[in-house]
Formats: C-alpha cells, structure tokens, sequence
C-alpha cells in the first residue's frame, strides 16, 4: 500500500500534544521545492557547510529520496528554555578572577535527542496502530531532513535571518522533530516571515559568520568550530572572538527580541540544567579529564565535544583572554 488518508488531521495533532510537543504543524508532500534545494545547493557550492560533508547528501534536497512512499510530514517543537543566566567572572580567593566558559543553552540539560525520541516514537507507534498500511519514520537533527524548512512549511515558525527557526510562542528555544509518513494528511498553512528590518542578531555576531539576512557561513561560526571543528587548533580568525563559548553560541539568539519577549520556561523537567552546566571554569575545562568529562556530561548532547575538544575550546579562549592583556604571552 502506497499511502493512507485520515479524515482528520486534527486528531494526529492532538495525539502529538497529549504527548507533550508544544507545537504542531503538517506539511504535504506535493512535489519537491526547488526553490529550497536550489538554496542548500548554492550554499553548499559556497563552501558554507565546512567540513559537515553529511549537508551535501542529495536526500536533503529531496524527501522523496529519505521516503519515497512520503505524503505528509507531522513537524513538532520542543520548548527548551529556561530562565538560568550565566556569570561572567568569579573573584577567587587570591582576588584574582577566574573566568567562567560559556555553554549553549541548548545543552545545559539532558540530551534533546533522547527526550525528543522518546516522544516521537511514541507519535510513531500510534499513527501505525491506525491501520496496517501506514508506514512513518521519525528524526530529530538526526537524519537527512531540512527540518527547519519543514518546519516553516507545517507552519511551526519561520527561518529567521541568523538561520533559527522562530516561533511566535516561544521565539527560537525549540528543538524540532519531525514524523514522515504514507498518510495524506490536511496540511497547515506555511509560516510567514517576521524578521522585518531587524539586524540585531547580524550586527550581534563577533565573526560575522552571518554573511548576509538567512544566509549563515560556518566556517565562522563559534558554534560550528566549538562543537564540529575536529582539528588540533581552531582557527586564528574564530579564537580572538569566542567570549567564553567553549559549546555552541547563543549570541544571535540572546540578542533576538522575539526571544526577550516570547520565551518562557519550559515544563519538561530534563531541560532544566545540570548544575555543573551553568557555571564551568575554563581553567578547569582547560585540564579535564576524560574521566572527569564522563561524569560531568552524562545523557548530555554536549557528548558531542569530545574531551580533547572541550580542553581545546577552553584553551582557546584562556589564550586570547591573556593576549588580549599582553599580546606577546600564550596561557601556558
């Protein structure tokens, strides 16, 4: 059977609500958007991807390619946010300061893949228990799936100009998922875009890796070479600008005003930080362990960063701090 119909969209969307996810949308899989696969494309040829070979896959630009018996998309959002600051600096018992490392917001908790999982499995497993002939398949960041373009089209946000999805309840805190499957479902109504004249996040970036509205280049992006960049040493550009971030960024997204007005703590408890997340001294990252890094990241999607990664990031950023107060020293 190739696909299925429901009479009722509205009945799938309220299942995903009940398991949790805070927004909902359906996207219909008429025919390929050139529009969008032309896009990846040129920013592929531009070399914007870095070294993140897995964005040429030719999947991305065609979901047929990832499913082909797909008809409809159920694209959900996590709301991760909560309201936790981070300190700049910390006076030690000599007087002296010790600098604290920055972590995204994003990883301060438990993995978003794992929660995310748990709950799109469960989407999965009821949506086939509708009929035999249903098939759907789930990913979260976790497939070759322009999910963010997706999202847009099911009506869950809109692409911003720094490259987030933005949603109107809850600006760019989310986390997004999405459910492919043979049902023909009634799709919502793609979301528009509300960036307007805005620039903050772009004026907000310190590598510019925002090279212009919608358009991001990670080969200057802090969080690309704080969480993908596998080499020895980040680059001379990205290092005299990393602020502290030793995983991710959050700049362009602080900066964002649908994010000082919208966001609002979410009410899944494994988002809520692991203490030691919130505060980690760079000296400290600078020289952890790889035992150390175990116990401190556990069900953590900071994982990613492997050890060598996270003494490499904090030393980066001890180096330039201490250059930029005598420009002729290295940190150690």
């Amino acid at each position: 059977m190739n696909h299925c119909s429901v009479t009722n969209s509205s009945v799938v969307k309220e299942k995903a609500k009940g398991l949790g996810f805070h927004k909902v949308g359906i996207a219909a899989v008429n025919k390929v958007d050139t529009t969008e696969a032309q896009r990846l494309q040129t920013w592929i040829e531009l070399g914007y991807h870095a070294d993140m070979e897995w964005m040429t896959n030719p999947k991305r630009q065609d979901i047929r390619l990832v499913m082909p018996e797909v008809r409809s998309l159920v694209c959900v959002a996590l709301n991760y946010y909560t309201p936790h600051e981070r300190p700049v600096r910390l006076a030690s018992a000599s007087g002296e300061s010790e600098e604290y490392a920055k972590i995204s917001r994003y990883g301060w908790g438990r993995d978003y893949h794992k929660v995310m999982h748990k709950k799109l499995k469960q989407l999965v497993i009821w949506l086939k228990s509708l009929d035999e002939g249903v098939r759907a398949s789930y990913y979260a960041d976790t497939g070759p799936v322009q999910d963010k373009v997706w999202a847009q089209q099911a009506g869950i946000g809109w692409i911003a100009k720094n490259g987030n999805v933005i949603t109107r309840e809850y600006g760019s805190w989310v986390f997004l998922g999405e459910v492919l499957t043979n049902l023909e479902l009634e799709s919502d109504r793609p979301s528009t875009e509300h960036c307007g004249s805005c620039t903050r996040c772009i004026e907000a970036c310190p590598t510019d890796a925002i090279t212009q509205p919608f358009v991001v280049d990670a080969n200057r992006c802090i969080a690309y070479h704080t969480i993908e960049n596998r080499a020895d040493k980040l680059p001379e550009t990205v290092t005299p600008h990393l602020q502290g971030w030793v995983a991710g960024c959050d700049i362009c997204q602080d900066v964002c005003p649908w994010n000082q007005r919208f966001s609002h703590t979410t009410d899944i408890a494994e988002f809520q930080p692991y203490p030691e997340n919130l505060a980690p001294k760079l000296l400290d990252l600078a020289q952890i362990s790889e035992e150390e890094w175990d116990k401190q990241f556990p069900a953590s999607a900071l994982r990613r960063i492997k050890p060598e990664m996270l003494r490499r990031n904090a030393l980066a950023n001890l180096d330039a701090s201490k250059r930029k107060n005598d420009p002729e020293s290295n940190y150690f």
